[in-house]
């Protein structure tokens, strides 16, 4: 095959997996897929490596070849899968990230030869536990964190496994919507498998075995040319959590030695915390997305991300640790994790090369749920994940309230919500004072208000940035850290970030405010005009 040949088919994977993504946007149904954008596709070589993907979210796009290659090593060996069956799976512990993230896979064949796997993640509004939304911030295990589904075939030979499918929908709090989502990512499935099946029927089983691995190994390459650029030797970084939830101001220390020697690199995890009580951990799949995002978006441009570049790689995370946690530990706030793991990891990043390294983002999910009951008992689901100000980099300002990291969410339109919901939307807007300050200044963060409508609301979040705040970097200021608090009948009053069905009234306020990026350089006397810009913006 020729050059040209590897690359035609590199495109039309990838194309394969942005058609997948297109259908989950047009078929979904909960706000927090369709409208929040909160799930991945992508295509993986007949062995389960990621080899092409869509433009969606780092966190997941980084370990789902993880948890493919979990399966077919544990639970589902690849010859046990048919051309009609789909596997799914949310269990933390058999490959997934956390409950609400239900990964759907189904292999892809030709002429009797698997010659890939296409898969779908979606993050679905809620799947039980405590609280609605799924996302409790007082689990102490993950049995109480929801629906825990070990991989299965929820379609074998073409036909509904009505038995899981009767399960699932009896065990959440809004069935409509999630099996409607799942419905949309088994269609998305379909897509991948007819477009690769397409491109195999031109080149044939063999070719599209042989592009996979010259696809692959030509982003190895890529890699490590660009880890081989970057200056040899050992640089540490460290960064912090708030706390678990559980264990009130008791931060979680995340600290990361990244060795560069030569064209490789080894990331030591063994100094972070151990694994908590409460959900604020994360099993290495989804530890291991931060690590290879970071050293992946370092790495600058002119190659494919895929599973090649995570080769030359090591990671080292003895188990036990809040970064590859033991079952049965709850893991819903994983995200937490990876967020400031990959702060961690810019932190360390920039003593190698600093040109190319921003201060630190908001790191956080901001998630709040509000789930209101009606007289008939029903209930009804919000979720939102609200962001904040990205860093400064080193030639330029934050971009204000922008999806960094670990993120690539949109945000659900207020008439959306309004519509659905019982709920008001009564302030929108950034939020003066939350940049850092430097040469080069950080992001604003946001302010978001949620009036309540109905008589009997419960609101549960679960965040963090609240007390330890977005670093600046090169004599950059922090960041502001989060807020947040309750309007009832003209008093304010804070409500910790990690809280559980905290009952609301008619006419209540949630107040969230974010926090901003952190600031890049030593302040300097900038153009007067910019710095009197700034100061009137609210950035400082």
């Amino acid at each position: 095959m020729t050059p040209v040949d590897i690359e035609v088919i590199r495109n039309a994977l990838t194309a394969a997996a942005a058609e997948m993504d297109v259908t989950i946007w047009r078929t979904s149904r909960s706000t927090i897929v369709r409208e929040l954008l909160d799930y991945s596709t992508a295509v993986f070589d007949a062995d389960g490596w990621n080899l092409a993907q869509s433009a969606r979210i780092p966190q997941h796009l980084n370990s789902m070849s993880a948890a493919l290659r979990t399966l077919l090593e544990r639970f589902v060996p690849a010859a046990e899968w048919g051309a009609d069956d789909v596997v799914i799976t949310n269990d933390p512990y058999c490959g997934g990230q956390h409950l609400p993230d239900i990964l759907a896979f189904r292999a892809v064949y030709h002429d009797g030869v698997r010659i890939a796997f296409v898969g779908a993640l979606c993050h679905h509004i809620d799947v039980g536990g405590l609280a609605a939304g799924s996302y409790a911030s007082k689990a102490t295990e993950i049995f109480q964190e929801g629906l825990r589904i070990p991989p299965v075939k929820l379609i074998e030979n073409g036909v509904r496994n009505d038995a899981v499918w009767r399960i699932i929908g009896q065990n959440i709090r809004k069935p409509d919507l999630l099996l409607g989502d799942l419905t949309s990512q088994i269609a998305s499935l379909e897509m991948g498998r007819a477009a690769i099946a397409r491109l195999a029927t031109r080149y044939g089983a063999p070719a599209m075995l042989e592009a996979s691995r010259r696809i692959l190994d030509m982003s190895e390459a890529g890699m490590r040319a660009a880890i081989a650029a970057m200056p040899d030797g050992s640089y540490e970084f460290a960064d912090q959590l708030d706390d678990d939830g559980i264990d009130f101001g008791k931060p979680i220390h995340l600290r990361v030695k990244l060795t560069i020697a030569g064209d490789s690199a080894t990331v030591d995890l063994s100094a972070c915390s151990p694994q908590v009580q409460g959900p604020t951990n994360a099993t290495l799949a989804s530890s291991n997305s931060a690590v290879m995002f970071a050293l992946m978006s370092a790495a600058g441009t002119g190659f494919a991300m895929n599973a090649g570049c995570y080769r030359p790689i090591t990671v080292i995370a003895p188990e036990g640790l809040v970064v590859n946690a033991r079952a049965p530990a709850p893991v819903a706030h994983r995200v937490a994790i990876t967020h400031r793991l990959l702060n961690a990891m810019y932190g360390a990043l920039h003593q190698a090369v600093p040109e190319r390294i921003p201060a630190a983002y908001y790191g956080c999910s901001y998630v709040t749920t509000f789930q209101t009951i009606r007289d008939d008992g029903r209930r009804d689901v919000l979720v939102e994940i609200e962001i904040g100000g990205s860093g400064a980099a080193p030639h330029k300002d934050g971009v204000n309230a922008y999806a960094s990291g670990m993120h690539n969410n949109s945000n659900i339109p207020i008439e959306m919500i309004e519509a659905q919901m019982p709920l008001s939307i009564t302030r929108y807007a950034l939020l003066p004072g939350t940049a850092g300050d430097g040469q080069f200044r950080g992001g604003l963060g946001l302010v978001r208000e949620w009036r309540m409508d109905a008589a009997r609301c419960l609101f549960t979040s679960n965040m963090d940035r609240f007390h330890s705040a977005p670093y600046g970097l090169a004599g950059g200021g922090a960041a502001a850290p989060g807020k947040q608090m309750l309007l009832r009948d003209g008093q304010a009053t804070d409500i910790p970030p990690k809280s559980d069905n905290i009952p609301l009234v008619q006419g209540d306020i949630l107040r969230l405010e974010t926090s901003g990026g952190g600031g890049f350089g030593a302040p300097t006397a900038r153009d007067t005009t910019t710095r009197e810009t700034d100061r009137r913006m609210g950035y400082v």
